[in-house]
C-alpha cells in the first residue's frame, strides 16, 4: 500500500519540477522562493487525483464498503484491523501535500489579481475539506494554515466546515465567472482553463454537500434536497462535464488505482462486488472487472475467507483500473443520482423515475456501451425502473456503481444505510466503522478531546 506513495512522490519530483522548487522547505539562494500559479496547479491537481480520489484512504474505505479485500490472513484492514497510526499518512496528505498548498496558491493568486486560479484553488480546497471532514468530523480549518505561528490549531466542529465549504465554493463561482486574470491552460489537467466547467463543477459539489445533511440535527430532507437542485440547475449535465486527471501509463504517471491492485499489494476485488454485477446482468462488468489471470473468470475475493491464491481473484477492470486509466475526481452521474434523490425526496419516486433512469443511461454510454444493445435494454428494464419500495435502495445502488469507489459510497451508507452491508467482525471491532480514527501524530502534536473517538463514534451528521 505504500508503493503508490512512494510514486507519488516520484511524480511529484520528476514530473513537476516546478512545484518541488516551490514546496522544498530549504533556503536555496539559487531557486526562487516562489513559483507562478501555473507551476503551483499541475502538481496540486495530480496530488488531489492520487492523494484523495484514489488515495490509501479511498483503498481502506473501498475495504470497508466490501468492494475490494486484501487477499491476506485475517485479521486485516477488511475486517477493520487499524490503529491510529494507521492514518497518519492520510492526515498528512489532506493537510500537508494538498490543502496547506491550496491554501498558498489561494494567497499568491489573490495577490497577483489571477482570480480564475484562486477560485480553482477554492474549489479544490472545498473537495478536500469535505472529504477530510466526513472521514473524521471535526477538524482543524479557520486556524490550520495561519504559519508556524499556531502549530496547535485548533478544530472547528464538523456544521461550521460544512459552511466553510458552501462559502468556499460561493466566493470560487464568483471567481471563475469573473475571469479576471492570467487563464490556465495546459497546467490545468482537469479542464485545460474552462471555467464554465469549473463553475459546473462548483456547484455539483454544492449540491453534494447539501444533501449529505440530509439527516443532520436541525436539517430537513425537504430542505437541503431543494437547496441541492438549485444548485444542479448550473451543475454538471453530461459525461464532457466529468472532471478527472489523465495517466499516461508510465512509471512516472501511472493510475493510482491500478497501482492498488498491482499483485505485490494483493489487493483484489471482493466476491460481493462482483457477485452483484453479475447478478443484474450488469453489461459494464467488463469494465468495471478483470478476468482472474489464473483461471480466466470474473471471480472476486468472498471477504472473512483469508487467503487465497491471488491469481485466482479478479481486479479492477480496464476502464478504471488500466495503468493508463483516467481518475475521475467528480462525475457528472453524480450529479444526476444527486438529482434523481433531491426529486424523489420532494416529488416522490414517479417524478424522480426519468432522471433516474437517464443516469443510468449516461454512465453506459460513459464506458462505451450502446444502450440501444439488448444487453443494455435488458439491464434497463431490470434496474431502471423505481417504485415507491425500492427508490432509494436503487438510486444509491446505481450510484455507486456508476461512480467508482468513490468515498460518497461511504457517506451514503451512513446517511442512507445503502448498501446493505455485513460485519465483518474481528475480536476488537463489532460494529462497521462509521468515521477514521485521529491520527497518531496529530493526537501526539495537537492533543484534542475529540481524538478519543472510535471507529464506532458516529460525526454530527450521522445522526
Amino acid at each position: 500500500m505504500k508503493r503508490s506513495f512512494i510514486i507519488i512522490i516520484t511524480l511529484a519530483t520528476t514530473v513537476f519540477t516546478g512545484c518541488k522548487k516551490y514546496l522544498d522547505v530549504n533556503d536555496n539562494p539559487n531557486v526562487p522562493s516562489t513559483v507562478s500559479e501555473s507551476l503551483m496547479l499541475a502538481p496540486l491537481e495530480a496530488a488531489t487525483s492520487q492523494y484523495i480520489t484514489a488515495g490509501n484512504g479511498a483503498s481502506l474505505v473501498n475495504q470497508w464498503m466490501q468492494n475490494c479485500v486484501p487477499n491476506q490472513p485475517l485479521p486485516n484492514t477488511v475486517n477493520y484491523m487499524v490503529t491510529s497510526s494507521t492514518f497518519d499518512d492520510f492526515w498528512g496528505s489532506y493537510y500537508v501535500a494538498i490543502m496547506n498548498n491550496l491554501h498558498l496558491l489561494n494567497v499568491q493568486a489573490t495577490a497577483n489579481g489571477n482570480g480564475m486560479y484562486a477560485g480553482i484553488s477554492k474549489i479544490l480546497t472545498a473537495y478536500a475539506l469535505g472529504n477530510a471532514t466526513d472521514l473524521w468530523g471535526d477538524i482543524p480549518y479557520s486556524q490550520a494554515f495561519t504559519g508556524v505561528g499556531n502549530t496547535t490549531p485548533s478544530y472547528d466542529a464538523q456544521e461550521d466546515i460544512y459552511k466553510s465549504i458552501q462559502a468556499l465554493l460561493d466566493s470560487a463561482i464568483v471567481e471563475v465567472n469573473a475571469g479576471t486574470g492570467t487563464t490556465p491552460s495546459t497546467d490545468d489537467y482537469f479542464y485545460s482553463g474552462d471555467m464554465t466547467k469549473w463553475a459546473k463543477m462548483a456547484y455539483t459539489l454544492k449540491a453534494r454537500y447539501y444533501m449529505h445533511l440530509t439527516k443532520a440535527p436541525g436539517y430537513t430532507a425537504s430542505a437541503q434536497a431543494t437547496l441541492a437542485l438549485a444548485a444542479l440547475s448550473n451543475g454538471m449535465t453530461s459525461n464532457d462535464d466529468d472532471c478527472f486527471f489523465p495517466y499516461t501509463g508510465t512509471s512516472t504517471s501511472s493510475n493510482p488505482w491500478y497501482l492498488h491492485f498491482f499483485n505485490t499489494t494483493t489487493l483484489t476485488l471482493s466476491s460481493k462486488y462482483v457477485d452483484s454485477l453479475k447478478a443484474h446482468s450488469d453489461p459494464r462488468l467488463p469494465y468495471l472487472v478483470s478476468k482472474a489471470e489464473g483461471t480466466g473468470l470474473y471471480t472476486g475475493n468472498v471477504i472473512g475467507a483469508g487467503a487465497g491464491t491471488l491469481s485466482d481473484f479478479s481486479v479492477a477492470g480496464s476502464f478504471y483500473g488500466g495503468i493508463a486509466s483516467n481518475v475521475y475526481v467528480l462525475n457528472a452521474a453524480e450529479a444526476m443520482f444527486l438529482k434523481a434523490e433531491a426529486t424523489y425526496i420532494i416529488s416522490g419516486y414517479a417524478a424522480a423515475q426519468p432522471i433516474y433512469r437517464a443516469a443510468v443511461a449516461g454512465n453506459l454510454l460513459k464506458l462505451g456501451i450502446d444502450t440501444t444493445s439488448a444487453a443494455a435494454q435488458t439491464y434497463l428494464s431490470l434496474r431502471g425502473t423505481l417504485t415507491s419500495a425500492n427508490a432509494l435502495q436503487m438510486i444509491i445502488e446505481e450510484k455507486n456503481t456508476a461512480n467508482f469507489f468513490s468515498q460518497e459510497a461511504y457517506v451514503d451508507w451512513r446517511r442512507t444505510g445503502y448498501p446493505d452491508l455485513k460485519v465483518i467482525t474481528n475480536n476488537n471491532v463489532s460494529v462497521i466503522p462509521r468515521r477514521f480514527l485521529y491520527p497518531l501524530n496529530e493526537i501526539s502534536a495537537n492533543p484534542q478531546a475529540i481524538q478519543k473517538a472510535t471507529l464506532a463514534d458516529k460525526v454530527w451528521w450521522d445522526n
